[in-house]
Order: structure tokens, then C-alpha cells, then sequence
């Protein structure tokens, strides 16, 4: 089993949930089995680039997608199997773009991106509804100042919640869930 750090927009592997989860693996002696890529900016090699490292696992890895990460989450699972842990996940993200028009900087890399409507139209292509309700779990904390939980609980409604009061989009106390999110990602057959 692999667990999978998906990164959200304009972050990278160096955010600290990446980081926490990077540590809580190499702490329970799991290194090998966790995986945090860096995902591309443009959506559809975003797509192509997780397709490519997770089609040869045949489903037996879990995501832990963050923000526009926990999209890709969705996307991955509804197309190539595996489960989905959602921490304050982006649901819709493309009626979003048109805050981020234009140059901006990733947060702990600094390199700088051109958001343009495009963006928005490929992240469209993208979306998926879940549909095996059992493969996913949300995490989301309802003072996220980024995303309104709410779009959350209702896309994945029917999936297993925790709906935390308070909290941030960076989810507030997230390495407490790591013991649970590896648990979750073991509990029997993916695909």
C-alpha cells in the first residue's frame, strides 16, 4: 500500500501537511511506501503526470489530496481506483480561477505561475462526482477561510466525514489524523 500526498494549489511537497505526513511515515519505519510528487500546475499534466506514477500500483495506494489536491484526489479515484483521504478539499475549483488570474507565486518555492481562464476550463474536464461512496473520508474544518466547507460535505455527501469546528484551510492539528488516514488507507481491497 502507498500513501500518496497530493499538494494543493500553488503549493508544492514542501507544505507542512506534506512534510507532517512525510515524517509520521518515516516515524512508523513506512518511507517506502509514501510517495509525495509534485504536481504540475497545468491540470492536464497535472493528470497525465498522476495517471503515469499511479496506473502501475493497480489501485493499491491511497491519496491524501489537500485543497486543489483533494480534486485531483477525486479525479484519480473515479478513474483509476485506490481511496482518497479529502483535507479541506477544492470541490469546483474552476469558479475560483478568476481570483487568481494572471502571475502567481507559488508559496514555498516562489516560482511564478500565469493563471488564465483556460486553467479553469481544463480543471473542468476534470471534475468527477465520487461514486464508490466507501473509497473516500473528508477531513474539513468550517472555519476554512479559503473554500466554504459546505461545497465539501455536500459533494461528498454519503462518504465518511469529520467536520471539525473552527480550524483553517490548513487544517489545524492535521498530524493528530495520520495514524487514522494510515488506517484508512489499509482497510482491504481498492480496485
Amino acid at each position: 500500500m502507498k500513501l500518496i500526498f497530493l499538494h494543493g494549489f500553488l503549493s508544492s511537497p514542501l507544505s507542512q501537511k506534506a512534510q507532517d505526513t512525510a515524517q509520521w511515515m518515516r516515524e512508523q519505519g513506512l518511507s517506502e511506501s509514501f510517495i509525495c510528487p509534485t504536481i504540475p500546475m497545468e491540470p492536464v499534466a497535472a493528470a497525465q503526470m498522476l495517471r503515469d506514477l499511479l496506473t502501475p500500483l493497480n489501485g493499491d495506494f491511497c491519496l491524501v489530496g489537500s485543497s486543489l489536491g483533494g480534486f485531483f484526489a477525486t479525479w484519480v479515484v473515479e478513474t483509476l481506483g485506490g481511496r482518497a483521504v479529502l483535507v479541506n478539499p477544492a470541490v469546483q475549483p474552476y469558479h475560483l480561477i478568476a481570483q487568481y488570474l494572471g502571475e502567481q507565486k507559488n508559496y514555498q518555492t516562489g516560482e511564478i505561475h500565469h493563471i488564465d481562464l483556460d486553467f479553469a476550463d481544463k480543471l473542468c474536464q476534470l471534475e468527477r462526482r465520487p461514486t464508490d461512496l466507501n473509497r473516500y473520508w473528508l477531513l474539513t474544518q468550517t472555519a476554512d477561510e479559503v473554500l466554504d466547507y459546505r461545497d465539501a460535505v455536500q459533494w461528498y455527501a454519503g462518504c465518511r466525514q469529520n467536520i471539525i469546528s473552527g480550524g483553517d484551510h490548513s487544517f489545524v492539528d492535521y498530524p493528530h489524523w495520520l495514524a487514522q488516514i494510515w488506517a484508512f488507507a489499509n482497510q482491504g481491497p481498492t480496485h
